[in-house]
């Protein structure tokens, strides 16, 4: 197996404006920003979005229709036991999701443990005003522990559920393992930083 994978195609973005601001008032954009705006930082912005327009009108008409480079070969013993295959690559890329991620998906409160849970309050405040609970994000990182758990027990572990000897902990640790596996099915979607 070779897989070669480039960057994504990046636009030309004009930010003239954007950075004026973010240095006068901080990162953040605050809606403030439009009340308080001078009138040569209104031209800034509307300097700005002149040249935004053309860029999106001439260069990045290019950029908008370029792809990802892929070039990817699979042989045919690649596919002879996949799971131990595919192991090898999707950990460390868990890995280094869960260390550079920005944000988080929901979480089914079916796959947690009852500790991750919100409560009937934290719910309702979700439901009326989009406030996420203090356990929002931590209920992310138990998902993708337990799916860098399931992988690298696949790709670094494969024998520790020979080496156990009660029953009782070999189906427990294969149902975790399994578990793992299943939740990275269920947020497959959701792995995106």
């Amino acid at each position: 197996m070779k897989v070669s994978i480039g960057k994504y195609p990046s636009r030309w973005i004009c930010l003239i404006h954007t950075r004026y601001m973010e240095w006068k008032h901080g990162y953040y954009y605050n809606s403030w920003w439009d009340e308080s705006m001078t009138w040569d930082e209104k031209l800034l912005e509307k300097t700005e979005d002149c040249v935004q327009w053309l860029y999106n009108h001439t260069v990045n008409l290019y950029y908008d229709n370029a792809k990802q480079t892929e070039k990817i070969r699979i042989d045919p013993w690649d596919t002879w036991s996949m799971d131990h295959t595919l192991a090898p690559i999707i950990l460390p890329m868990l890995k280094q999701l869960k260390e550079t991620k920005h944000g988080a998906p929901n979480v089914d409160m079916d796959d947690v443990p009852e500790n991750l849970r919100p409560t009937e309050e934290d719910l309702e405040n979700y439901a009326n005003n989009g406030t996420t609970d203090t356990k929002f994000f931590a209920r992310w990182d138990w998902v993708l522990d337990e799916m860098i758990y399931a992988f690298d027990c696949k790709a670094n572990k494969d024998d520790v559920i020979m080496r156990l000897e009660d029953i009782d902990e070999i189906n427990a640790e294969q149902d975790r393992i399994s578990n793992g596996f299943r939740l990275f099915g269920k947020y497959y979607e959701s792995l995106w930083d």
